[in-house]
């Protein structure tokens, strides 16, 4: 039996926390095409009010429409900066989480490896002895050829 990668507790944390961080990345993307989806339909309203006014009533309703559609989308473009600068820091913490893992994972890796060529040599010393006991009992029966005596 091969003795367990010392560093697993460990390398299950990192996992755990790069995923945590894979969440958070997505929840942020996310969030960033629903504002842009929020602004495309912002944007084709306003482009759907009317530009012709018959009187001064009408001229008010229209300049009333294009200045809520404009501040709509000047909130809509200060919270896609907002999410953006969310979303950087999450992809950091994620490329952050991900390097602390993948060093761990070539540990395992490494652990792994040595542990298989060890028992792949306890193996070989094993078949050793087996067929140095075999010559020796070979070379010590009657009639093998071996001096017996």
């Amino acid at each position: 039996m091969t003795a367990p990668f010392p560093l697993a507790g460990l390398l299950r944390l990192r996992r755990l926390e790069q995923d945590q961080a894979a969440g958070h990345l997505g929840a942020a993307n996310s969030r960033l095409a629903a504002i842009a989806a929020r602004e495309g339909r912002t944007v084709a309203e306003a482009e759907r009010i009317p530009s012709d006014a018959d009187t001064s009533a009408a001229l008010l309703a229209v300049a009333a429409a294009r200045a809520s559609s404009m501040s709509m989308l000047t909130e809509l473009r200060s919270l896609a900066a907002t999410v953006e600068a969310e979303r950087d820091e999450a992809e950091r913490e994620f490329g952050a989480a991900r390097a602390r893992t993948v060093g761990l994972e070539k540990l395992e890796a490494r652990h792994a490896a040595a542990a298989a060529a060890s028992a792949l040599a306890a193996e070989q010393v094993v078949l050793d002895e087996l067929g140095s006991a075999a010559r020796l009992r070979g070379a010590h029966e009657p009639g093998s050829g071996g001096s017996g005596a």
